[in-house]
């Protein structure tokens, strides 16, 4: 079986790697990776007809590669990966899909992390529509900890995880349950043991609802 991926940065990559080997050995990963969708959006701060554009030629690639499961990576261009899906001949899944619905599962406040601004409306508005799905009220609070996703990209680390932790306690104090809108937050999960609220993080998440998606 094949997963194709499109990304909008390398940051998740051997992330992902690592779960499809750990989860789904069995299936083949192939990636496509475009930076400058992300450039674009957060220069935009939403997504525009030339994301749009570029994601539908996207799926349209996937396709020729006959895969399985077309897995759109990065929150920031979900809407448009929304779009784009549809033309697909196959299964689709959104990075986020799976978190946003585990965390309307697990409270009914919820608060949504993000690192890009471009990342916030979109991935509360995930949250929404799931909500919406499951026929349940929530409330949706956002934190953006605007830049911290350069920082890392830039090689501070540290100095990203001392901004996203500071966010997520506050988010903590105010919510049920906090999602991390990026993926490229996961790392910070072990650095989070004073946290008692639930903290989601996306990647893990999706990988096995893409085994769960091709019934292995």
């Amino acid at each position: 079986m094949k997963v194709v991926l499109i990304h909008t940065s390398p940051v998740s990559l051997n992330d992902l790697k690592a779960l499809f080997k750990e989860i789904i050995p069995e299936v083949e990963m192939v990636n496509i990776i475009d930076d400058s969708l992300l450039d674009e959006v957060k220069k935009n701060g939403k997504i525009n007809a030339n994301i749009i554009s570029r994601m539908c030629a996207y799926v349209q690639v996937a396709k020729t590669l006959k895969p399985d499961l077309i897995f759109n990576q990065c929150s920031s261009v979900g809407e448009a990966f929304d779009i784009a899906r549809k033309q697909a001949d196959c299964k689709t899944l959104k990075i986020d899909e799976a978190m946003a619905e585990k965390a309307v599962s697990m409270g009914s406040k919820i608060g949504v992390v993000a690192t890009v601004a471009s990342t916030v409306k979109p991935s509360s508005n995930l949250v929404r529509t799931k909500a919406l799905e499951a026929g349940k009220e929530v409330t949706v609070n956002e934190y953006l900890v605007d830049g911290a996703l350069d920082i890392l990209m830039s090689g501070d680390v540290d100095k990203h995880n001392e901004l996203v932790i500071e966010a997520i306690k506050k988010a903590e104090a105010e919510n049920d349950v906090v999602v991390l809108a990026q993926g490229s937050m996961t790392a910070i999960v072990p650095l989070l043991s004073d946290i008692k609220k639930p903290v989601l993080t996306s990647p893990r998440l999706a990988v096995e609802r893409v085994k769960k998606e091709l019934g292995l």
